[in-house]
């Protein structure tokens, strides 16, 4: 007997029909309710469970976003988790960085992660901490190979560690041993740099991930003939010794989430009024509490690490300031940092000199995607600009290499007609074999043509992992031309663009996206047909200074002579000389007026550094007196290079003895706009050799990566193994929301029927 036959033949209660039928909707919509209730709550996961998931064979693309995967026997598995949160203050002219990853370890195992991540090139790494529990532990600069002995002592002691390792200016890995199931670790790294001036604009770029570099097989070979031996010998030399170091896992991004989620805030003080800001590549949120300061923050909280963060500003009168000094006091010390921008001098009565120009661009598989028509697109414009008066040429290189013209011709419109149509063609592919390119870019065959400037235009990503090699071919063929470099793309190889234009005596741009093409290359080709400011010097009038750069490079139009120095005393003045064209320029900067600045010992010796391994590409100081040059200033600064890391280890053991301990190499973003498919190829015919992804290349096969473990995306769909961490909760929430809706429906209409009339 329902409840309604009840209240129908009960003689004690007596109800109208209208009661009966409120009466019998209130039932039902309680008991909606109770439904809806318990279907909405059936669709979480209950967080407090300790048993792990079990194992199923999923697409990669039912990892969830910011999960990351790491190898085992048995496919991959949902492994750490790592969030970055990436802070910066600017102070006048310097940046101060602290960047905080925070690692996640949500199996059952003890795990090891490492991690490869980029920073500035200029950057000054100083700073560690780890931060277990309640507990902060700093790290200490150590030789590179003590550091690593302290931290695999420590690993396998059990205890927590973190170890910071520089495998380039720009490219760092960080290791942290014993995360214990369930743990959280923080690992806090802080750098200084300079603020970037290019004429009336400043900024600052934060790379936030490392592209999949190219890496050259080993196959050049040298002889070496000994007195004492019977005459035979050979050694080959790999041009990428340290390749695993430099290559983590890629993830597709068509089969999975971004992974990785950034925060970054910028704490702008200029010290100057401030008029537009303006970030390229990133919704931000922007706070102004007065004139000369802002707070910057990403408008939509944190974003996937697959892209550089870039932001600029600009002063709110027209012209920027064209010096700065700044000055800091530390021991017996003081030093010194310099902007100055020489003036834009007009010369309308002297006739610009001939140009024979070298364009090469690269279009090899990392360059896919978006950015290749960003180097077209570039390409097309600098065309453009051409006058009569000038030759040219064009090179195109992936794994192998076209040159349009045997040699350069006149730049005609038939000549840049056909230039034109070559650079449409162009697709990308293959490998990057950039080293044979800037040789033939270099090949100077009018080398005794005084009548005109030689200036080469290069338009990469800069995505290899032989730089050295490049640095070298510059150094040795450079002759009279002059490298200027275009980065292309969302992430570039910023360490190789600064380091070739520097050995090039040129200068370089960023290109990120298609809309800053005409406004970047207006920009470049305003310093290639302006007068460079050259013959620079720097004299002070009284106080002994270790000035660096040591020999002070040309300046274009719009850019700042950057100097840093360190003295004996505060006293006197600097003063600057150069040749702007065929006239003389010069200004005085009294030392007593420069004002305070922050870290500025430690961008001193992190250009002193720079100064020391250049001498050592260019032969101009041997290996071994480089290296002691650079121990010397790591350690006396607490920076971390090439010879030098930083280790932090909690004193107190963690991992049980003999609990096992597993790696988990950390995957990365693919940069935005790159095409996974033109990177590392389709599934190879033919299998490549153990560690290494290939790409296609022509007819052939060409390493494009020597890593460590293989990308994901490899894998076929359903040939992965992931925790099972997806559910029917979507359906469940739905089926919930239905039924709430329902029950509150019919406890709106009960209401209205019992109401009075």
């Amino acid at each position: 007997m329902t409840i309604y036959d009840a209240c129908e033949s009960s003689p004690q209660i007596r109800m109208s029909r209208r009661m009966r039928i409120a009466l019998f909707f209130l039932v039902e919509g309680v008991a909606a309710l109770v439904i809806g209730f318990a279907a909405l709550f059936l669709s979480f996961d209950p967080v407090w469970s300790a048993e792990l998931p079990q194992q199923a064979v999923l697409r990669p693309s039912d990892a969830r976003s910011g999960s990351l995967l790491f190898k085992t026997d048995d496919g991959y598995r949902d492994a750490l988790r790592l969030g970055v949160d990436v802070d910066l203050t600017v102070s006048g002219p310097t940046v101060r960085a602290r960047v905080t990853q925070i690692f996640r370890n949500p199996t059952k195992d003890w795990v090891e992660a490492t991690y490869v991540y980029p920073l500035p090139a200029g950057g000054a790494v100083d700073t560690l901490k780890m931060v277990v529990g309640d507990r902060i532990v700093v790290g200490d600069i150590k030789e590179r190979q003590q550091a690593r002995a302290i931290y695999e002592q420590a690993k396998q002691n059990g205890q927590k560690a973190a170890l910071t390792e520089q495998e380039r200016p720009n490219i760092f890995t960080n290791s942290v041993a014993n995360i214990g199931p369930g743990e959280t670790v923080l690992v806090q790294i802080e750098y200084q740099e300079p603020v970037q001036q290019n004429g009336n604009e400043f900024s600052l770029r934060v790379p936030m991930v490392v592209g999949p570099r190219y890496n050259p097989r080993p196959v050049v070979q040298s002889v070496d003939l000994r007195a004492d031996g019977n005459g035979w010998g050979a050694t080959t030399t790999d041009p990428v010794p340290d390749r695993d170091r430099i290559a983590s896992e890629v993830l597709d991004p068509a089969t999975n989430a971004p992974i990785n989620p950034t925060n970054i805030t910028v704490h702008l003080n200029a010290g100057f009024p401030l008029g537009e800001v303006t970030s390229h590549f990133h919704q931000v949120r922007i706070e102004s509490p007065d004139s000369a300061t802002r707070v910057v923050k990403l408008a939509e909280g944190p974003v996937p690490a697959d892209r550089d963060f870039e932001l600029t500003w600009k002063p709110v009168a027209e012209k920027a300031p064209s010096v700065g000094l700044f000055r800091e006091h530390l021991g017996n010390s003081d030093y010194l940092l310099a902007f100055v921008t020489p003036p834009s001098v007009e010369q309308p009565q002297q006739r610009p000199l001939p140009r024979e120009v070298i364009f090469v661009i690269d279009n090899s598989g990392s360059m896919g995607g978006t950015s290749i028509i960003q180097a077209k697109a570039s390409l097309t414009y600098a065309l453009g600009r051409l006058q009569p008066i000038d030759r040219f040429n064009v090179i195109r290189f992936d794994d192998t290499m076209d040159t349009l013209f045997p040699a350069p011709v006149a730049a005609n419109s038939a000549n840049i007609g056909n230039a034109t149509a070559f650079v449409s063609a162009i697709q990308a592919r293959g490998g990057t074999e950039m080293v044979p390119a800037m040789r033939a870019a270099l090949a100077d065959t009018n080398h005794d043509d005084a009548d005109h400037v030689r200036q080469v235009v290069f338009l990469t990503d800069g995505a290899i992992g032989n730089e050295q090699q490049l640095f070298e071919t510059i150094s040795a063929l450079r002759g009279r031309s002059r490298v200027f470099m275009v980065g292309i793309g969302s992430a570039p190889n910023t360490y190789l663009m600064t380091r070739a234009a520097e050995l090039g005596r040129g200068t370089f741009t960023h290109i990120g996206s298609v809309e800053q093409v005409d406004e970047r290359m207006r920009d470049l080709f305003a310093k290639l047909e302006n007068p460079a400011v050259t013959n620079l010097s720097a004299k002070f009038s009284e106080a002994t200074a270790d000035l660096t750069p040591s020999a002070l490079r040309d300046v274009y139009r719009d850019e700042p002579l950057v100097l840093a120095a360190k003295l004996d005393k505060l006293t006197g003045s600097i003063e600057i000389k150069g040749r702007i064209g065929d006239r003389p320029w010069s200004v005085t900067l009294p030392l007593a007026n420069a004002a305070e600045g922050k870290g500025l010992s430690k961008l001193w010796a992190r250009r002193k550094i720079a100064d020391a391994e250049v001498a050592r590409t260019t032969r101009q100081a041997n290996p071994e007196d480089a290296d002691k040059t650079i121990l010397a200033l790591a350690l006396e600064h607490q920076l971390v290079t090439r010879l030098t890391s930083l280790v932090a280890v909690d004193k107190t053991p963690s991992r049980p003895d003999g609990a096992p301990l597993k790696l988990s190499e950390l995957p990365l973003n693919l940069p935005a706009g790159w095409d996974f498919a033109k990177v590392f190829g389709e599934r190879p015919s033919l299998p490549a050799a153990p560690g290494e992804r290939r790409a296609e290349a022509g007819n052939g096969k060409v390493q494009l990566a020597a890593l460590k473990r293989s990308p994901v995306a490899t894998q076929g769909p359903g040939t992965i193994q992931l925790p099972k961490t997806a559910t029917d909760a979507e359906l469940k929430m739905v089926a919930g929301v239905i039924l709430l809706t329902v029950s509150l429906l019919l406890l709106v209409f009960n209401r209205r029927q019992t109401s009075p009339q």
